[in-house]
């Protein structure tokens, strides 16, 4: 059915940037929302940044004005442009899409596997 896939990941240090893409693929029939989650550890899955079909976005307060998300309807695919990256911002990072398949009419929730996000001090 429908995959996502995560790239862009890797090690940085402080106060670099790194840019994450994930696209969607398979039998897709729309995509609403998509976004971005992280998850560090020892703690919980927690929103980074969204943004619709129409391109309103929603940023997590501890990296507005920090981080940047972006879409490009016709490959599929969001980006999270992050900038100034701190050593609290390593994570492992899931992108997710709010997609209906060709077969199945319901929306559901789609994640990516991750990818590895790094800030070394």
């Amino acid at each position: 059915q429908v995959r996502l896939v995560e790239s862009g990941g890797g090690l940085v240090q402080t106060g670099g940037s790194l840019t994450l893409s994930c696209a969607a693929s398979g039998t897709i029939f729309s995509i609403n929302a998509m976004g971005w989650h992280r998850q560090a550890p020892g703690k919980q899955r927690e929103l980074v940044a969204n943004i619709t079909s129409g391109g309103n976005t929603n940023y997590a307060d501890s990296v507005k004005g920090r981080f940047t998300i972006s879409r490009d309807n016709a490959k599929n695919t969001v980006y999270l442009q992050m900038n100034s990256l701190k050593p609290e911002d390593t994570a492992v990072y899931y992108c997710n899409a709010d997609i209906r398949g060709t077969r199945i009419f319901a929306e559901r929730r789609f994640w990516g596997q991750g990818t590895q996000v790094t800030v070394s001090s």
